[in-house]
């Protein structure tokens, strides 16, 4: 029965995730730490960490390492294949769709007045991945790790992969030396 809330709360979470990994990702955080209790907070924090310094889609990195958590190589394949499945349905009906109609205003106003909303989820996973942190670390730290974050992909175009490795040195040295 597990394999199947797999495919269900995948097959949702990147049916509606319009735009890919930036908006599938809160969607699939409403799937598996809330919705499921698959992972907690932190355990979703982390994966999402690595998963980004790894090559690839977000997405499918997500679906494999939760399947594997839930329901082993069987959950793996269950929940890439309705990660993947969605995506490549919608696109290839999408693209006749929008390339018959690629000037109506409709359309362009559809695309355009959805990015807010993707604005507001992202800006939501962000405020709830931060909590866990600020609750650790503290808020202060917790705000000046996310400047430095910021100045560094930001203005330094430094890529987030490397930030990402910066951070996890960083934690591994502050826990050495304040232990």
């Amino acid at each position: 029965m597990e394999w199947i809330k797999l495919i269900i709360g995948f097959f949702i979470a990147n049916l509606l995730g319009y735009g890919g990994g930036p908006s599938s990702i809160p969607l699939m955080y409403e799937e598996i730490v809330p919705h499921y209790h698959w992972l907690t907070d932190g355990e979703f924090s982390n994966m999402l960490a690595l998963g980004n310094a790894l090559p690839g889609p977000i997405a499918t990195k997500v679906a494999a390492y939760v399947g594997f958590q839930i329901y082993g190589w069987a959950g793996v394949l269950a929940a890439l294949l309705a990660t993947v499945l969605p995506s490549a349905a919608a696109l290839i009906v999408l693209l006749r769709v929008l390339q018959k109609y690629r000037q109506s205003k409709v359309v362009k106003g559809m695309t355009l007045l959805v990015q807010p909303v993707i604005a507001i989820m992202m800006a939501v996973l962000t405020w709830q991945m931060g909590k866990g942190p600020a609750a650790s670390i503290g808020i202060w730290q917790t705000l000046i790790i996310a400047a430095i974050a910021f100045w560094a992909m930001e203005r330094r175009k430094i890529h987030p992969a490397l930030v990402i490795l910066a951070a996890f040195v960083y934690g591994g040295l502050v826990l050495r030396y304040s232990m």
